[in-house]
């Protein structure tokens, strides 16, 4: 019963994890990367499309995205939601690919992405507290019913709290890991 509250909060905060990893993709460092634009939602054919299933995607030079649609028509609704993407960056196309030149980051901006960076850290670790607020309110209505001891409950809470402190140093250490990038110069 414990093993069943430790093994589901275990995989609830992995789950946040690998969601806040994926986040941090596409937060843009110091060099271009697909995964910038490859989970950008374009619209073809009236269908909502991330752009990696229309296109091959790739890094020719360091602040270089190159954008080669499987379909030519589909040229125009890719430029249209890179436009409109918070990117801020504009799509230079010649009829079969399109060049996205990533500009230098500037210190402000690069602050700004710090910060954005530290505010989401901290949604993530709220979330992966709720879970073990969670899961340790399961426990205690467990003991509440009888069907655990005191004891287990506190071994229960124990190993929760290990989890829980266990997933909030990944999140700090990919956290850093994506400051380092986007400070590099």
């Amino acid at each position: 019963m414990i093993n069943d509250i430790i093994n589901e909060t275990k995989a609830k905060m992995k789950s946040t994890l690998h969601v806040f990893e994926e986040d941090l993709q596409g937060i843009r460092g110091g060099r271009a990367s697909t995964s910038l634009v490859d989970r950008l939602i374009v619209e073809y054919y009236g269908q909502d499309t991330e752009l990696r299933q229309l296109a091959t995607i790739s890094t020719p030079e360091a602040m270089q995205i190159l954008i080669r649609p499987f379909d030519r028509s589909a040229l125009k609704a890719i430029e249209k939601a890179i436009q409109q993407s918070d990117l801020r960056i504009n799509p230079n196309t010649d009829g079969e690919v399109i060049r996205l030149n990533m500009p230098p980051l500037t210190r402000e901006r690069r602050q700004d992405l710090v910060k954005f960076l530290h505010k989401r850290m901290e949604e993530v670790r709220v979330a992966v507290r709720n879970v073990r607020r969670s899961a340790n309110d399961d426990l205690k209505e467990f003991e509440k019913e009888k069907l655990i001891s005191e004891d287990e409950l506190e071994r229960g809470e124990s190993e929760v709290q290990k989890l829980t402190d266990q997933y909030i140093a990944l999140i700090e250490e990919a956290g850093k890991k994506k400051e380092k990038d986007i400070m590099e110069l």
